[in-house]
């Protein structure tokens, strides 16, 4: 995986290729080209949807709120254990 700044040279140096070459294309040509070679640059990078981060956004505010809680029973449990041990 390229790192976003060679990421973005490359990307500039095609788009620049693309318009600015020995035949410079037509704008629908260029911007069909340009857009596929979005796609490919952005399919190389570990990107996610705005859907599955808002899922994973959901189960991660479950995850820690279940966290709380059961943080919450052992200390309550600790306490208790605790407690029967000073009275023995």
């Amino acid at each position: 995986m390229l790192a976003p700044k060679a990421f973005l040279d490359a990307l500039s140096g095609h788009a620049s290729r693309l318009f600015n070459g020995e035949t410079p294309l037509p704008r629908n040509e260029f911007e069909t080209q340009f857009k596929a070679l979005l796609q490919s640059g952005f399919s190389k990078l570990d990107l996610v949807s705005r859907e599955e981060f808002d899922s994973q956004m959901a189960v991660l505010a479950r995850t820690r709120a279940r966290l709380e809680a059961l943080e919450a029973k052992v200390a309550e449990m600790e306490e208790k254990i605790g407690a029967s041990g000073r009275d023995d």
